[in-house]
């Protein structure tokens, strides 16, 4: 589920027609043969079922191997271990994610121009992240194996894109790896829970980064 975006005050001038380049996740899993897609799917929507249940710490790989009437093994072999089903489930809801970058209605898809984009999508992420706080949590429990997720990578690919067609100096790859820095979700989370700075305040901080690469 996507969340609606805040109002924003920012114009809403297309881009003269430029079309979105098609962005694929690097480090995309094999194709899979029609009974293994099938039992992968079934087991990631259980695992998702009994995460908007329970909340995500509470279930364990037992649980997501009865629900799908399968034996723990099963679920062991598909995903490699809790974190890997964690890495799973995100790309799986990023992908629905992911569509909104590119056909969604802009500011957020394409019509916009790319600073806008680039703001509308940190905003986007900061709310989307916050929804399924303890989803997230979890899934970045170790940021290493987070930056090689193909949710990641889709992720900096997009900003990267934005960067460029922004015409923004300097080396875009870091560029980009330095902005989503700013939409960690221990970073964000610790800011909203722990510290008390409102979303609004947040994502303000993000549009002033953004404004600050862009001009």
């Amino acid at each position: 589920m996507i969340e609606p975006l805040p109002p924003s005050p920012m114009s809403q001038d297309n881009l003269g027609g430029r079309a979105d380049l098609a962005l694929m996740p690097s480090g995309e899993a094999p194709r899979l043969r029609a009974d293994a897609a099938r039992n992968r799917t079934r087991l990631l929507e259980v695992a998702a079922r009994l995460a908007a249940e329970r909340g995500i710490a509470n279930v364990t790989m037992e649980d997501i191997a009865c629900g799908a009437g399968v034996g723990k093994g099963t679920v062991f072999r598909r995903f490699g271990d809790r974190t890997g089903l964690l890495v799973e489930l995100l790309s799986h809801h990023e992908q629905q994610f992911q569509s909104s970058f590119l056909s969604g209605p802009p500011p957020l898809g394409p019509g916009a121009p790319p600073a806008q984009r680039l703001r509308a999508f940190g905003c986007t992420v900061i709310r989307h992240e916050r929804a399924h706080r303890d989803f997230y949590l979890a899934a970045h429990a170790e940021p290493g194996r987070r930056r090689t997720s193909p949710a990641y990578q889709f992720r900096l690919a997009h900003v990267g894109m934005l960067l460029r067609e922004a015409r923004v100096d300097g080396d875009i790859e870091l560029i980009a790896h330095a902005l989503l820095g700013y939409l960690e979700t221990v970073l964000i989370d610790d800011l909203l829970t722990h510290r008390g700075i409102s979303v609004e305040r947040v994502e303000a901080g993000w549009c002033d980064l953004v404004d600050r690469f862009t001009g």
